[in-house]
Order: structure tokens, then sequence, then C-alpha cells
């Protein structure tokens, strides 16, 4: 329940217990500000000029601005400009409102949320918004993967040949070179077992099954990639690392999250410029706020692990941004499309969430992978 304060905001209050009221506070039970702390979507009580009066956790992490300085400011300050439809339906101050889908800006990146307003009934003028973000990896269905990636079967025979006989030739050079030059040819080795299992995936792509997680650093993953891509690359970018030290084990399957990573750093150092100019950020840090909701496991599952790789090319066009994770849909001119739309599958697999913003003040692009924290003692 909410009760006025001295200037007619509605503020929590934890009811007082009588001992027979069944709705009394129980101190073994959260209370409000429990529960609206705990809250997986971010919650916004705006007041009657639209003003941002509070934020709970989850809002702070989605806007990247603090509870504290988002209070006072104008709603559309923050989140806006919106749809004007959406615009139209916030400055009637007593109508209900449910928009999904919608791209909001925030702290100059672009997120496409699902948003809800709801008007206080007995604090007229006041209103309380949510805005849950849109897992861009959950668009498209199953049917959708398994009509894409059904034919490669017969193909995967004819490429598998070959790539023995790239190992074998691998393992012949191992034994010959000199030994500073032995690790290039073990890379060559392991590329060759990375890219068999990975086609023993495309297989399975349109299937249900999930990949096995288990506890693995996300920087030794992130490592490897960055070592793959520099290695198989004539194009110098400059890939820099902003790890947080202090991050916990991953709950992934080490080889899809490295072929993750493989894919994403390989399209931003294609996206970038060349030379002086291009730059590639991959940082790591730890979200304790965010969650997304799992409709296929009818939960919603935690995910505070969050890598994000960045590049300062021009961006994907507008029209395609919507788009980036479905098959056969690429900005590249000689692209396939099938490099995040393999991405999205194996994020799904384990649980995880991946999407895209574009910070267009500062000109650059950001893939964030979000995934869950392995726990102790987990195998």
């Amino acid at each position: 329940m909410g009760s006025k304060g001295n200037a007619g905001r509605p503020v929590l209050r934890i009811p007082e217990s009588n001992g027979n009221d069944i709705s009394s506070f129980d101190p073994s039970r959260p209370n409000p500000e429990a529960q609206i702390a705990g809250l997986v979507f971010a919650l916004l009580l705006v007041d009657q000029n639209t003003l941002i009066a509070e934020a709970n956790h989850a809002a702070e992490n989605m806007l990247g601005v603090s509870a504290k300085r988002l209070v006072g400011k104008p709603l559309l300050e923050v989140i806006g400009p919106l749809d004007p439809r959406v615009e139209a339906r916030l400055s009637v101050i007593d109508a209900a409102l449910v928009a999904r889908d919608i791209l909001v800006r925030a702290s100059a990146n672009e997120t496409r949320v699902n948003l809800t307003v709801s008007p206080l009934g007995s604090f007229p003028g006041w209103r309380v918004i949510t805005l849950s973000q849109v897992g861009h990896d959950e668009t498209g269905g199953e049917d959708e993967l398994t009509s894409t990636h059904g034919a490669p079967s017969i193909l995967a025979h004819e490429i598998k040949n070959p790539l023995a006989a790239i190992r074998g030739a691998g393992q012949l050079a191992a034994r010959k070179l000199p030994l500073k030059d032995k690790k290039l040819a073990r890379m060559i080795t392991d590329e060759v077992d990375r890219i068999a299992r990975l086609i023993d995936r495309m297989q399975l792509l349109g299937a249900k099954n999930t990949e096995i997680a288990s506890p693995c650093n996300p920087h030794e993953s992130v490592r490897a990639a960055i070592a793959t891509v520099r290695a198989g690359s004539p194009k110098a970018v400059d890939i820099r690392e902003e790890f947080d030290p202090s991050l916990p084990p991953v709950l992934a399957n080490r080889d899809a999250l490295e072929q993750i990573l493989i894919n994403l750093i390989s399209n931003a150092r294609d996206a970038a410029g060349a030379g002086d100019t291009g730059q590639i950020v991959v940082k790591t840090r730890f979200v304790s706020g965010l969650a997304f909701s799992a409709i296929r496991l009818g939960r919603a599952v935690r995910l505070p692990i969050e890598i994000t790789v960045s590049d300062n090319g021009p961006g994907i066009d507008p029209s395609m941004r919507d788009h980036v994770f479905e098959p056969f849909v690429s900005s590249k001119q000689s692209g396939q499309g099938l490099g995040l739309a393999l991405v999205r599958k194996l994020v799904r697999d384990m649980n995880g969430s991946i999407s895209h913003e574009r910070d267009a003040r500062a000109g650059i692009t950001h893939f964030r992978l979000h995934l869950p924290m392995a726990k102790p003692g987990q195998e």
C-alpha cells in the first residue's frame, strides 16, 4: 500500500503488525523495498510533471545512471525521444500504456525495450514506468533455425575430409619446426579440432539440444579468441582488453563461448577502420542486478557476467539493426549472414542473451553478451 508524503508523493509504507491481519508485516517476508529492488526489470516512479522521483537498481543498470542522478530529470530527457505515438500517450497523465519493442536512448546507447505505464489511481498524475530489455537473441523461432541449417549435413562430410588432412599436416609440421615455431603448428591443429566441433554443432543447429555448460574463465576464452583473430587476419586493428580481474567463473560451454567471441571480434575487425584509426575494445564486468526472462525455461535467469565487444566502425545500417541475428542477413558484401545467427543459437543454448547497441554520439557499436555465473562447487 502507499501513503502520501508531505508533498503528496507516493511512498512505500511497511504495514505494522497487529497480530490478526493477514496482510500485516511479517519480518520473515521481503518488505516492499526489497521486492522492488529485486525486480529484474527497470522501474521508474514519475510525478505529475513526468519527472523521475525514484528508480530501482535494475533501472540504474539499464540506463547507466545512478538513481541519485536520475531523480528530478524529465523522463523523456533520460530515455527519449520515443516513438511519437508513445510520447503522445505519455502526455495523458492518467492513461495506461503497454508498448512493445520500442527504441529508447539511454546514455547515448540505443536499446529496444518493452515499456509499460501504470497510473496510480490514489495519487493523480503519478505513474510507475517499467522497462524490460528486448533480447534480440530471442527473435525467431526454432522452426526458422531448423529450416535454415538443415542442409549443411551433406556438406559436413566434404568439409571434414580436408580438415583431417590439414590437421595431419599440422602435426607433421610440429615435429619438424624449431621450438619457437611449434606454437603456430599447435594453433593449426587446435583450430582444426575446433572447426570440426563447430561443424558438428552446425549439423544440430536446428535441434533443441543444448550445449553442456561448466564453469570456465571468461578471460581465457576472450584471449584465445583474440589470438585466433589476430593469427588469421592480415588486417592490423588495435584490440584492447578492459577486464574486471575479480570476475567469477562463467557457466558456459568453453568451445561455444570461444566461437561466439571469435565471430563477434572478427565482425568488429571487419567493421573497424584499418591501421591507426581502427579500434576494438573487449570489456568484461559484473552486473549484479541484470536478469532476463528465459521463456523457454519458464523462469528468469540472472546473467551477471557481461562481455562487450565494441568497435569504432560506421555501424550497422539502421534498416538492418533489428534483424542482425537472423539467418542470411549481412551487411558485408560477401557475407553469408550465418555468423550472428550461429552466435544467437550458441548463446541461447547457454541460457544467455546477446544484443547490440549503437552509441551514435561516440560513433561506437557495442555487442553485449550476458551469461550466467557458475555457482560454487558447480561441475
